[in-house]
């Protein structure tokens, strides 16, 4: 028996075919370039196709797609903000009026969800009845396990962390992605420090106002730490406590095993992991936080698609 994965990211998509135990057998990535709206679905469909040519389409069973947003299990439609038009876009009827003449079964799940679902299968969460995957890019979110099943919610909405009230009073900015996501994610590392840069000149002596303000991005502020600039240390100090605050919150609500921290920030940001552990301690509930391990993905950028592969699998049970 085989398999389809599909990470679909707001920049590109991938897609594998992986055999019952996890193993890769075949892969294939394609950037999006400025696609929107219906072009997307027709590059997911291609995708699929790539595999299938790849492989015996006789062994393909099912196929997981990994959604950058929030899938509807109930209408097969998706919200993703990172790509143009896709509001409230029909995925699952598209790709399974594609697929009608294939007995492949279609899944659809959030990149939150992927994510835990690909570290319990292949990663840092094997063995785990209870772990959290807080991703953070260019938002954040997290995909929950608890007691060995995955959550979803009402509405599978569920881990929008980028919404989590850390600090008052509240900001206007904060309306549009949260009040954690506007500090701690890349684009909110990025406007911070834009913000400060154009509101005063505490750290005038930063190598970050020598740059074009409004093309600055996480990266910058990451690359500018690692030279002890005064405004990045600022910055990334910050995203630290709110990076360790939320994870408190989260222990205490939800006593999970393992946070597993990925996404594209984390990156650069892993070397805070013990960082943010501490300040964790500080606001956890302190027989929870002793038990649980903050880890690094083991599966990098690939945990999006080993949960599709996953997602693929269990939508066989």
């Amino acid at each position: 028996m085989a398999v389809i994965g599909i990470d679909l990211g707001g920049t590109k998509i991938t897609g594998a075919v992986f055999d019952n135990d996890g193993n890769m057998l075949h892969k294939v990535s394609s950037l999006l370039e400025h696609r929107q709206g219906s072009e997307v679905g027709a590059l997911v469909k291609s995708t699929i196709d790539s595999l299938i040519d790849l492989h015996k389409i006789a062994d393909i069973q099912s196929a997981g797609i990994c959604v950058p947003g929030i899938a509807n299990s109930k209408t097969g439609k998706i919200w993703a903000p990172n790509i143009k038009g896709w509001d409230d876009y029909p995925l699952q009827k598209e790709i399974e009026d594609h697929l009608k003449n294939h007995s492949i079964k279609i899944d659809i799940a959030s990149d939150r969800t992927c994510y835990i679902l690909g570290e319990t299968w292949k990663g840092a969460a094997m063995e785990c009845s209870n772990a959290l995957f807080i991703a953070v890019g260019t938002g954040i979110g997290v995909g929950i396990l608890v007691d060995g099943k995955i959550l979803h919610g009402h509405g599978d909405v569920v881990g929008a962390a980028g919404w989590l009230a850390l600090e008052t009073p509240y900001l206007d900015e904060y309306e549009m992605c949260g009040c954690f996501e506007s500090q701690a994610s890349g684009n909110g590392i990025a406007w911070q420090t834009r913000k400060i840069i154009k509101g005063d000149t505490l750290f005038k002596e930063s190598i970050l106002y020598n740059k074009d303000v409004e093309t600055i991005i996480a990266q910058d502020i990451f690359e500018a730490y690692e030279q002890k600039d005064p405004l990045a240390i600022f910055v990334l100090g910050k995203a630290v406590r709110m990076w360790g605050m939320a994870s408190a919150n989260l222990v205490s609500l939800l006593n999970p095993e393992k946070i597993i921290w990925g996404g594209g920030v984390f990156g650069p940001a892993s070397q805070f992991i013990d960082n943010i552990y501490e300040e964790a301690c500080k606001w956890a509930q302190p027989v929870s936080i002793r038990r649980v391990c903050f880890e690094q993905s083991h599966l990098s950028g690939d945990a999006g698609l080993y949960g599709a592969g996953y997602l693929a699998i269990l939508s066989l049970k």
